[in-house]
C-alpha cells in the first residue's frame, strides 16, 4: 500500500516538469503590425474669406402706372404677371368726353384760323390804300392789330388742340418700361384719376438685390482690391465685377454672378451698417421683385493659410482636434481652432504649422502614442478650394 503511494506521488511530480518542458517549446506571439492609415501633408495657400448677408430682390425698375387723366375704367387689355413692352396698352378709359372735347378744340382752331385769313387779307387790301389816301392810317392800324389778334387766338386754339389730343391719347394707359406686370389695383367700373395706383410694371432682367454688410466687413472688402474703386469709391469698380453670388432660398446656388452696383452714402448709425445694391442678370426670369436671398462675397484673402480636409478634424462637443504623425510616426492628438470651410478643405487657424503631417483617413484607428504606418494620401484637386464654394465657419453667420 505503502509503495503505490509513493509510486503514484513520483508520478504526479513528473507533471510539473512536462509541462513546463512543453510550454518551453512553444514560441510567443508575434506583435500586430501597426494600424495603416493615409497621411498627408497641411495645405498651405492663399484662400479668400467669404461673408454672406440677407438680401432683398427689387426690380431694377418698378414703373408705378398711374392715368394722367380722370375717367371711368372700360377695359383692362393685359394679363397680369405676363411680360409687357413699353408703350403696350394696359388699360383703357372711356374716351368719349376726351373726343367731343378734341373735336371741339379742332372746330376752335379752325374758326380761328379763318379769322387769321381775314385779317391778313384786310391788311394787305388797306396797305397800298393808305398811299393813296383811300383809306386812313388808323384803319390799317386797325386791321394790323386785328391780325395779331387773331393769330393770338390760333395759336392758343392749337395748344387746345394738341393738350385734347393729348388727354385722348391718355384714355389708353400703357406701359413706360419692359417687364413683368403685376396684379391690377384697378377694376373696370372704377373711377380713377391721376392719383389711382392701376398697377406696378418691373424691370427684372437684371435684377437688383439689397444687402446690408457691417462696417468692418464693408472696409475689410472694400480695401480687399487696392485702387479698384470706381467714381463712387468703395466696392463699385471693374475689379469687383462678378464677386457676388446668390444661395437661393432652397439653397442653391445661383448660377450667374453678380456686380455690386453702388452703396449708400453712409453707415447707418444705428445698425452700424452700410447699404449696399448689387445686381444680377435675369435672363430666365426665375428671381421676381421681393424674393429674399443669401448674399455671398470674397470679402478679403488669407496670406499663408493652412488648410486640411474636412474629414481629418474630429468634432467633441464643440472642439475640434486631429491627429498629427510625428517623425517617429507616433500620434499626437492635437487640439486646434477653425475656421473657414473652403469646398471640402477647412481653414485651421491655430493649431497646425506648415509642414505637419496629419492622419486623413483611418483617424478611429489611432489614439495618442500609437505607432501608425502612414501612407500618402491622393493630392486634393485644386477645384476642392474654388472661391464660390465657400462656406461659413463654425457658429458664423
Amino acid at each position: 500500500m505503502m509503495k503505490t503511494r509513493a509510486g503514484i506521488a513520483a508520478r504526479l511530480s513528473l507533471v510539473p516538469i512536462f509541462a513546463a518542458a512543453v510550454a518551453c517549446g512553444k514560441k510567443a506571439p508575434p506583435a500586430p503590425p501597426p494600424p495603416a492609415v493615409q497621411v498627408g501633408p497641411v495645405i498651405v495657400r492663399d484662400v479668400p474669406v467669404t461673408s454672406e448677408w440677407i438680401g432683398t430682390l427689387d426690380g431694377y425698375i418698378n414703373a408705378e402706372i398711374r392715368p394722367q387723366v380722370e375717367g371711368y375704367l372700360l377695359r383692362q387689355v393685359y394679363q397680369e404677371g405676363s411680360f409687357v413692352r413699353k408703350g403696350a396698352v394696359l388699360f383703357e378709359i372711356d374716351a368719349r368726353p376726351f373726343q367731343a372735347a378734341y373735336e371741339q378744340a379742332r372746330g376752335d382752331l379752325e374758326r380761328n384760323q379763318a379769322a387769321v385769313a381775314r385779317a391778313r387779307l384786310d391788311v394787305q387790301r388797306f396797305t397800298p390804300l393808305v398811299a393813296e389816301k383811300a383809306v386812313s392810317q388808323q384803319e390799317l392800324d386797325n386791321a394790323s392789330t386785328a391780325l395779331q389778334q387773331a393769330e393770338a387766338n390760333a395759336a392758343g386754339s392749337r395748344a387746345s388742340v394738341e393738350r385734347a389730343r393729348l388727354n385722348l391719347a391718355w384714355t389708353k394707359v400703357g406701359s413706360l418700361i419692359d417687364g413683368i406686370a403685376g396684379i391690377a389695383k384697378a377694376q373696370v367700373g372704377n373711377l380713377v384719376n391721376p392719383q389711382t395706383l392701376m398697377t406696378t410694371v418691373s424691370q427684372v432682367d437684371p435684377i437688383k438685390v439689397f444687402f446690408s454688410p457691417s462696417e468692418r466687413e464693408y472696409m475689410a472688402w472694400s480695401a480687399g482690391t487696392p485702387g479698384s474703386a470706381g467714381p463712387g469709391g468703395g466696392l463699385v469698380g471693374a475689379a469687383h465685377r462678378g464677386t457676388l453670388r446668390l444661395i437661393l432660398s432652397d439653397g442653391s446656388e445661383y448660377p450667374h454672378p453678380g456686380d455690386p452696383l453702388l452703396q449708400d452714402r453712409n453707415i447707418d448709425p444705428r445698425t452700424g451698417t452700410i447699404q449696399i445694391v448689387g445686381v444680377f442678370p435675369n435672363p430666365e426670369g426665375r428671381l421676381r421683385p421681393g424674393q429674399y436671398a443669401r448674399v455671398r462675397a470674397s470679402t478679403q484673402t488669407v496670406q499663408g493659410a493652412i488648410l486640411v480636409p474636412q474629414r481629418a478634424v474630429s468634432e467633441l462637443q464643440g472642439s475640434y482636434q486631429v491627429a498629427v504623425v510625428g517623425p517617429d510616426n507616433r500620434i499626437e492628438i492635437r487640439a486646434v481652432q477653425m475656421g473657414e470651410r473652403i469646398g471640402t478643405l477647412w481653414v485651421v487657424t491655430k493649431g497646425l504649422v506648415p509642414g505637419d503631417r496629419i492622419v486623413v483617413e483611418g483617424t478611429q484607428k489611432v489614439k495618442a502614442g500609437v505607432t501608425v504606418d502612414p501612407r500618402p494620401v491622393a493630392a486634393v484637386s485644386p477645384a476642392s478650394v474654388t472661391p464660390g464654394q465657400t462656406a461659413g465657419a463654425p457658429g458664423g453667420k
